[in-house]
């Protein structure tokens, strides 16, 4: 049950810098989508190549570092997990539960079948996450997150 309610709080971490990312407009995360659309914005003047940078910067950190700390240290020191398998699985299910989060939630709903993420004079560039796309992200999440947490996992028995 415990890892179901962490899965959850990376799913409403990742919801809320989302939330403030785009506060001001969509064009606030432009990091977030393709390479046509970012040369858009910028050449629009609605944002710079600088503050697209900066975005990313921050809510890369914004994601990665929890997903690298407070997910393991919650498995091994919240769940009591030890051993390399038991870790590796609980931190895996942790990231696959926020995966279907932004995978389905984000990309599928708010971004694909809102007006939120919409940023004005980029219309025609839509669908803003492209089928391919997609999928390069459903299968880079899977192997991506086996191996964080299998890092995690290492680290963790690494530590005791």
């Amino acid at each position: 049950m415990l890892i179901i309610f962490e899965g959850l709080l990376l799913s409403f971490w990742l919801l809320l810098i989302c939330v403030i990312g785009i506060s001001n407009g969509a064009v606030g995360l432009a990091n977030f989508y393709e390479q046509d659309v970012q040369d858009r914005v910028v050449k629009s003047g609605l944002t710079t190549k600088e503050k697209i940078k900066r975005a990313n910067a921050v809510s890369g950190a914004a994601i990665f570092l929890p997903n690298m700390l407070l997910v393991p240290a919650a498995v091994h020191f919240v769940n009591g997990a030890e051993g390399f398998l038991n870790c590796f699985l609980q931190i895996y299910a942790v990231y696959m539960i926020a995966n279907l989060f932004d995978r389905l939630f984000i990309d599928e709903w708010w971004v694909g079948r809102t007006k939120a993420w919409i940023i004005p004079g980029t219309e025609d560039l839509m669908p803003y996450i492209p089928a391919k796309r997609k999928l390069f992200k459903w299968i880079g999440s899977i192997v991506g997150f086996a191996l964080m947490a299998a890092a995690a996992s290492g680290v963790l028995q690494l530590i005791g």
